[in-house]
């Protein structure tokens, strides 16, 4: 009787060994070897896998560049006076249209008065000399002269219409012809344009380096200054077509064209500075105002994947690829542009995988 007791403990110990309920939980493991991982079908893991097949879509990788606009550099002047002196009057109004070579303003000044002083001492003297040379001249013909003396009148004239011709280029750098001696000096526009900022104010004494006192800019077209990443530059080329937005018309499209490409890399932000031309037959872009910029590139054929499917280890980034029926294999990849759904992949992918596009998260521990 004893002995029928203990074989049925043995065999009812022997039988709990051998329990599926034991071993149930083994066969649900995620199984990893090395950067491959099964997962068993009766994991809780396999109901939250997606998968998606590798393939090809049309891809522009489109730059987005701040920017801020700028008059043209030879369309805008900054007129200050040239000599010291006092603003007697002024002939323009803010907002005005004007020409190249229009009256700005007129002031009284000693140094401009030397300036007349040379010029009319020059014209003076040049006068003197060229009726000295012709009376050498005519001496010398009719066997009287010398030769010496007209030689000498001759190089004298010449010194004299040097002297005369510097005084007049002195004049002209202020667009200014002479007139009498004690006139008041005119300063001229150097280009065409509009008055945007005037401080002309009548009887003021200004210094010969005070701070301009008028503004002209031609804004029938301006630049935008942005920036271009490095890594970016490729993709844009002198004369291509770029979107504008500005904040002020969120509404409009702005279209420009990309005018220079500066040759130097900025070393501190690893960028490289871009103007871009817009037309502005409204004056509605202002410098200083800023800009977006987007930059359209050639739409090329790519393989894209989405984000959900990319994966991050220190500081590279893998895929999981389907090997096998519930198989998958670590795969590194290389990545290009993303945006908040897709990523372009630039390696590591071909057309036709499959891979996990939602459930990577769970093998974290696959090593």
């Amino acid at each position: 009787m004893r002995k029928t007791v203990l074989a049925m403990v043995l065999l009812a110990w022997v039988t709990s060994c051998k329990n599926p309920k034991n071993e149930g939980p083994q066969d649900q493991d995620l199984l990893i070897k090395g950067d491959n991982v099964i997962v068993p079908e009766n994991n809780p893991v396999f109901k939250k896998i997606k998968t998606e097949v590798v393939g090809e879509q049309e891809h522009s990788d489109g730059i987005i560049s701040a920017g801020t606009i700028q008059a043209i550099p030879n369309h805008y002047a900054e007129i200050a006076s040239p000599f010291s002196g006092r603003i007697t009057k002024s002939f323009i109004q803010l907002g005005q249209n004007i020409s190249a070579g229009s009256p700005l303003f007129e002031i009284l000044s000693s140094d401009y008065f030397s300036v007349q002083k040379d010029y009319t001492d020059a014209l003076n003297d040049v006068q003197l000399a060229e009726k000295n040379y012709k009376r050498q001249q005519d001496l010398v013909k009719h066997g009287v002269g010398i030769q010496k003396e007209l030689d000498e009148a001759e190089t004298d004239y010449k010194n004299k219409k040097t002297s005369l011709s510097n005084a007049s280029s002195a004049l002209k750098v202020y667009n200014s012809k002479g007139g009498g001696i004690g006139s008041p000096l005119i300063v001229r526009a150097p280009i065409n344009g509009e008055v945007i900022s005037n401080k002309i104010v009548n009887g003021q004494y200004l210094k010969g380096d005070a701070d301009p006192v008028v503004i002209i800019a031609e804004l029938s077209k301006v630049w935008i200054s942005g920036d271009v990443k490095e890594k970016d530059i490729r993709f844009v080329n002198t004369g291509d077509r770029v979107s504008v937005k500005v904040s002020a018309y969120p509404d409009r499209n702005i279209t420009g064209k990309v005018y220079h490409i500066n040759e130097i890399v900025d070393e501190s932000t690893r960028s490289i500075k871009v103007l871009i031309q817009c037309d502005n037959p409204d004056r509605k872009l202002k410098p200083g105002m800023y800009a977006t910029v987007n930059f359209s590139t050639t739409p090329t054929r790519t393989i894209m994947i989405p984000v959900t499917a990319l994966m991050q280890q220190d500081s590279s980034q893998y895929v999981w690829v389907k090997t096998g029926k519930n198989q998958f294999a670590k795969r590194s990849v290389t990545t290009g542009e993303t945006d908040q759904k897709m990523v372009t992949i630039v390696s590591g992918l071909k057309v036709g995988e499959t891979i996990m596009t939602e459930g990577g998260i769970y093998m974290l521990d696959a090593k």
